[in-house]
Order: structure tokens, then C-alpha cells, then sequence
């Protein structure tokens, strides 16, 4: 935490920017180590290049802060109280000159941009969500403990869903049983919104779980995660429920072989674009290229969706400690779809799955 936060210290010093706004749940908590939903509430880390670093949060949480080890100031501040006051107060007190100040242009609202941006004299602005990204892009160690341990989840997820599978029960059922055991196991948040879908309903790549019923020779197909000590997990497989067809096992095997060869070339060094042309490649030949309309993946860590974006227009190089998705899929309207979804980790001289979920096609009984 105290590196992370030097780190960003020293790229103010050298961009001479006189202060940071950081207001995004997930950015507070890189920084500080501190996690919560404030709702409504402003809670913001404030960074200068020379000064103490403060945060402010609603007062009811300051206490939380400090037992996430947080050893600079805290501002708190009751219901009824103008946050805003007491920033004002802290920025003054450090003789914050402000020519130059940051913030993350695409999380900040325009009100609260306004109201800092009113404790200075025209500053220039700039954006410090960019270098943000780049400092999450490569997950340190104790970082890649809890996503390993959170996949594993995402693993069980899975196992409890198949184990759930018999005609006629639904979605929303087989849904349940999956978070109801990863609850027993610890788990209080999922990483999104939790598919289970049946039959033509998996031919939707974001479908809705609904009272759609199970029956033979349905595909079958789980999206899940879970939010384990901040961190995130996002698997996804697809099964045959009780036979398949030579139709179903063609988009099955392709997608799966697909997805091998983009993970294949998961190395430190390769383009990241490249990953999703390799898969894409594979697929168009197949003869399924219009029924693959989503990016390979995503990068993976606090947020569920986070930099880097992995779509063949991108440009930029896999590193070591880079986290992200491998889902390539097809999807038939009316037939329904294929998705088969790990998460990858760039090790010094290829990579790793961190789930582990088997994924060649299994025909449940």
C-alpha cells in the first residue's frame, strides 16, 4: 500500500501536479486498502507530491479505515456536515498551490469535479485514472494469492451448478444452489450478476436467468464470479445436457479450440490484439464469424472489467503479472451458444489458468 502510494507520489513530483482527487471505489481501495459502498456519500484519497495524503469518508466509516491500516489522516464527516468544508480546510492547511491537479475523468462526476476544482485558481487538469491503470495492470504477489483462491470459488461455483442439473428444474434454481453453497463457503458478493441459461437462452451472451426449465439436449451454460478480500473471479463453461448434436459438438469443439489457441499465445512479449485475432481467425473459418460478437476478454483484479480491454485493435504488450480473460464464444439464435471463459496469468515465460474447471465437452446425464 505505502509503495503503491509512492509510486503515484512520485508521478505527480515528475508531472508536476500539485494534487490528486481519487474518488473510485476501487481506486481508494488499490491505494488504501480500504473497501466500501458509500453510496450516495462522497469518499475520496487525496494525494499531493510533498504533502500528507488524507481521506475523507462518510464519519460513520472512519474507524474502518484505520483498521484497514491506513496510518495517514482520515476526515470524517456526519450527514448533515459539507464534506467539502473540511477538504478545503485539509488542502489549505498543506499550502496546496494547485496550478495542476488531477482526477479520474471517467469516474468523477461533474459536480464533485467542479467542487475541487473550486479549491484552486484555474488549474490546468489532468487525468490520473491512466496511471492508475497502469499501476493495477501488473498484480504483485499478494495480490495474485487471493485471485488464485478466488477462482478456485469461481471453480466450485461451477461444480455445485452441474451437480444441480436434472430435468425440469430452472435457471433460477440451479442459480441459487450456486450462491447459496458459495455463501456456506465465505462468499458474500458475487463478481456480476450470476448466468446460469438453458438451451436457445445460452444463444444470448449476456442472457437472464429466468423460469426457463431444463431439458435433453439443452447446452447448458454458467458465467460467474466471485469478490474474494477485493479481488475478482470470472469463469464460464458450457455443458450438454443428456445428448448433444454433430451440430452442437461443431460450435463446442471450435470455441474450445479457439480458446486454446489464444491462450497458447498467452506470453510475455505478444501483442495483446493478436490474442483476439487468433481466436476470432479460428472461428471465422469455422464458418461462425457473425455469431462471435464480443472481444476475446478483459482484464481482471478489483474490478471484474478493468484495463486492459483485450480486442484485436489493441496495441499493447503482455507483461508479467498481467491478469485478464480468455472467453471466446458462439452464440445461434434459437440453437444457442458456446462460451468457454479462464482466467489467465502472464507468467516470466508463458502463463497460467487460474481456473481449473475441466473444459472439454461433457455431456451431463
Amino acid at each position: 500500500m505505502k509503495q503503491r502510494l509512492e509510486i503515484l507520489k512520485t508521478w505527480l513530483k515528475e508531472e508536476n501536479i500539485d494534487a490528486a482527487f481519487i474518488n473510485s471505489t476501487e481506486n481508494v481501495f488499490y491505494l488504501t486498502n480500504f473497501h466500501t459502498d458509500p453510496h450516495e456519500r462522497l469518499m475520496g484519497l487525496f494525494v499531493f507530491p510533498d504533502a500528507e495524503p488524507f481521506v475523507v469518508v462518510p464519519g460513520m466509516e472512519a474507524r474502518q479505515v484505520k483498521d484497514a491500516g491506513w496510518n495517514s489522516e482520515v476526515v470524517g464527516y456526519s450527514d448533515h456536515e459539507d464534506p467539502w468544508a473540511f477538504i478545503k480546510q485539509a488542502i489549505q492547511t498543506r499550502g496546496i498551490d494547485g496550478a495542476k491537479v488531477a482526477f479520474e475523468n471517467e469516474v468523477v462526476t461533474y459536480g464533485r469535479s467542479q467542487a475541487f476544482l473550486s479549491m484552486f485558481h484555474s488549474p490546468a487538469v489532468v487525468n490520473v485514472e491512466d496511471k492508475l491503470n497502469e499501476m493495477r495492470l501488473v498484480k504483485d504477489e499478494s495480490e495474485i494469492e487471493i485471485m488464485r483462491r478466488a477462482a478456485k470459488m469461481a471453480d466450485f461455483g461451477v461444480e455445485v451448478g452441474v451437480g444441480a442439473l436434472q430435468e425440469g428444474i430452472t435457471e433460477m434454481e440451479v442459480l441459487a444452489k450456486i450462491e447459496y453453497e458459495l455463501k456456506k463457503k465465505g462468499i458474500r458478493e458475487m463478481s456480476f450478476s450470476t448466468m446460469v441459461l438453458f438451451g436457445e437462452k445460452a444463444g444470448d451472451p449476456h442472457g437472464n436467468p429466468g423460469d426457463r426449465t431444463l431439458k435433453a439436449g439443452d447446452f447448458v451454460l454458467f458465467d460467474l464470479g466471485v469478490v474474494l478480500e477485493g479481488y475478482t473471479s470470472d469463469i464460464t463453461r458450457t455443458f450438454a445436457y443428456k445428448s448433444v448434436s454433430d451440430k452442437q459438438k461443431d460450435i463446442y469443439n471450435t470455441v474450445l479450440k479457439a480458446e486454446l489457441a489464444s491462450l497458447q499465445a498467452s506470453k510475455p512479449g505478444n501483442r495483446i490484439g493478436d490474442l483476439d485475432q487468433i481466436a476470432r481467425d479460428i472461428i471465422t473459418d469455422a464458418g461462425y464469424g457473425e455469431f462471435f460478437p464480443h472481444r476475446i476478454g478483459h482484464g481482471l483484479g478489483i474490478n471484474v472489467h478493468e484495463f486492459p480491454s483485450m480486442s484485436h485493435l489493441n496495441d499493447g504488450i503482455l507483461k508479467e503479472g498481467m491478469t485478464y480473460t480468455i472467453e471466446p464464444g458462439i452464440y445461434v439464435p434459437e440453437l444457442g451458444g458456446v462460451r468457454i471463459e479462464d482466467d489467465v496469468l502472464i507468467t516470466e515465460d508463458g502463463h497460467v489458468t487460474l481456473t481449473k474447471y475441466p473444459k472439454e465437452l461433457q455431456i451431463i446425464e
